[in-house]
């Protein structure tokens, strides 16, 4: 239980996706203008990150290791996520309606979401168990979820805010990212 409690600490804080290990940035500085569209695709990372975890872990521990095929794996991995949020989409659609508006347009972003596949490939190099791929996959979407919210807040306040000509639009939305990143290397040392 210890184990797995460390691996949700530095997943969500210590290693975080963004902030840390540079994946997902696309979305992070492309949806993060508001707190609403945030949460949107924080939950639709969440719910699709989880899924492509224990997907591509079953993928690579029952048929990729097995048959000697691991340098297949990226693209196996692309594939099956693909695949994933497609089906995921069309059964939102055809039995949570309101789930599925809630997502929009989302859930098809999140296949081009490096982020999704790169917490996939770092499980099957760490070679994690089903359960312990589930659990770190989970734990890496809240994490990148958390940090969108947070990024978005962020943004949101600076639209209040008097903020110089020059540093306006982008060059403000990268420093209060790098600032952001800093704040997390303060949880450096908790996750183990």
């Amino acid at each position: 239980m210890k184990e797995y409690f460390s691996l949700i600490i530095s997943a969500i804080l210590v290693n975080n996706f963004v902030l840390s290990r540079i994946l997902g940035i696309c979305p992070f500085l492309g949806v993060s203008r508001s707190i609403r569209t945030s949460a949107g695709m924080g939950a639709a990372v969440i719910f699709v990150m989880t899924l492509a975890g224990l997907l591509t872990s079953a993928i690579n521990i029952f048929l990729l290791i097995p048959y000697n095929i691991a340098y297949l794996r990226t693209l196996v991995f692309i594939l099956a996520i693909a695949g994933l949020v497609q089906i995921v989409e069309v059964l939102l659609q055809r039995f949570s309606e309101p789930l599925y508006q809630a997502l929009g347009i989302y859930l098809p972003l999140i296949t081009t979401n490096c982020a999704v596949l790169g917490s996939a490939i770092i499980c099957a190099d760490e070679g994690y168990s089903l359960m312990r791929s589930t659990v770190f996959c989970c734990a890496s979407a809240v994490g990148f979820a958390l940090a969108l919210l947070l990024f978005a807040s962020l943004r949101e306040r600076l639209e209040l805010s008097k903020v110089p000509e020059c540093l306006q639009g982008t060059p403000i939305s990268l420093i209060t990212a790098g600032l952001l990143a800093m704040a997390f290397l303060g949880f450096a040392g908790l996750g183990g």
